[in-house]
């Protein structure tokens, strides 16, 4: 687990495609109690640890993930993301298909199949179906691949997953929305770069940024962002 920030309200961490941010029925230790036995040990705290958990990533997707060290940092947080606009998130996706235009907004509503775990693009009118989203523009390119920087403006299950791949561009990697082989590390080529917000206790304004992992292609198309 590497720490990317840490204070008395709030902790950071950088997640690997391996791991899960809340508990879940595969018994897996989710990354929320390796957080807390991290704060147990080096504090030497006594009893339980608390630690909220303020958003989620997908099993498979990479980066940054926040969590609240006090209740206070939690309820405000929580305010915070359900407001959608007081924290900026960008994510860095790898697709194999460039999309038709370099740069752009997508809106669509999407559906979620509970049954599947997955989410699709329907019309507007559909029951349950949730408006969604996100803007996107091509930050760097390689022969085969094509690297996307991702702005949410909603979190909606899947999203970027199903967005893209509805566009003709399944991120790397991610079979269950198109893409045409697995990566051999299980996960997909998303990545939650960086979250961007003002502190809920300081007011400081707060940027934490996670590297990509440690994969040729990515730190290739690092190397030759536009």
């Amino acid at each position: 687990m590497t720490v990317l920030y840490e204070d008395n309200h709030i902790i950071a961490v950088s997640k690997t495609c391996h791991e899960i941010v809340q508990g879940d029925k595969t018994g897996d230790a989710p990354l929320s109690d390796i957080v807390k036995a991290y704060i147990k040990e080096k504090f030497n705290k006594p009893g339980e640890v608390f630690l909220g958990v303020t958003h989620r990533l997908d099993r498979p997707t990479t980066g940054v993930v926040l969590f609240a060290r006090t209740s206070k940092a939690l309820t405000r947080l929580n305010e915070m993301f359900k407001s959608h606009d007081k924290i900026q998130k960008t994510y860095w996706a790898i697709v194999q298909d460039p999309p038709r235009i370099p740069e752009g907004r997508l809106e669509n509503y999407l559906w979620r199949n509970e049954k599947q775990n997955k989410s699709f693009v329907v019309k507007a009118n559909t029951k349950d179906a949730k408006r969604a989203v996100l803007s996107y523009k091509t930050i760097a390119c390689s022969e085969r691949y094509t690297l996307l920087e991702i702005n949410l403006e909603t979190g909606r299950h899947h999203q970027i997953r199903c967005q893209l791949s509805a566009i003709g561009c399944p991120i790397k990697g991610d079979l269950k929305y198109g893409a045409k082989r697995s990566n051999p590390d299980g996960g997909i080529s998303l990545h939650a770069r960086k979250i961007e917000f003002i502190h809920p206790v300081s007011k400081l304004p707060i940027s934490i940024e996670a590297q990509v992992p440690d994969d040729n292609l990515w730190r290739s198309l690092e190397e030759s962002l536009l």
